[in-house]
């Protein structure tokens, strides 16, 4: 996967992540925090895998511990779609944008910037920019 540190992203600006999915994924992951133990966000679309199907799993992870998983019914994400994704946050929520659905998660560890972000699973990242 795509891993980036040292990053200094503030609240309102956007992680645009692009890329394709693979034609056989499983299920990919984009997270953003301030390293790999503690994340802001983990969104994870799964069509398949962990035993879930076709469903968005969002987290965060807070000293190596995650928190409790929130489930999205709503699944966007079809195999081998170019897709783009919008990250964003502020002080209660992060959001992440794709041109036909939107989704919010708190911020659970009240974080105040981004400096970390990675990209794994069968996704893959063509251009990364940050506005």
């Amino acid at each position: 996967g795509l891993v980036v540190t040292q990053l200094d992203v503030e609240p309102g600006e956007c992680i645009k992540v692009k890329g394709k999915i693979e034609s056989d994924a499983k299920g990919f992951a984009v997270n953003v925090g301030k390293d790999s133990n503690t994340l802001l966000l983990h969104f994870n679309p799964r069509f398949d895998c962990h035993g879930d199907v076709n469903t968005i799993v969002c987290n965060s992870k807070e000293d190596g511990t995650w928190g409790e998983e929130d489930r999205k019914a709503d699944f966007p994400f079809q195999h081998g779609d170019k897709i783009e994704i919008c990250i964003s946050f502020d002080e209660t929520e992060a959001t992440v944008k794709l041109p036909e659905a939107e989704f919010k998660f708190p911020n659970r560890l009240g974080m105040e910037k981004i400096q970390y972000l990675a990209v794994e699973g069968d996704f893959k990242v063509k251009a990364i920019k940050f506005s």
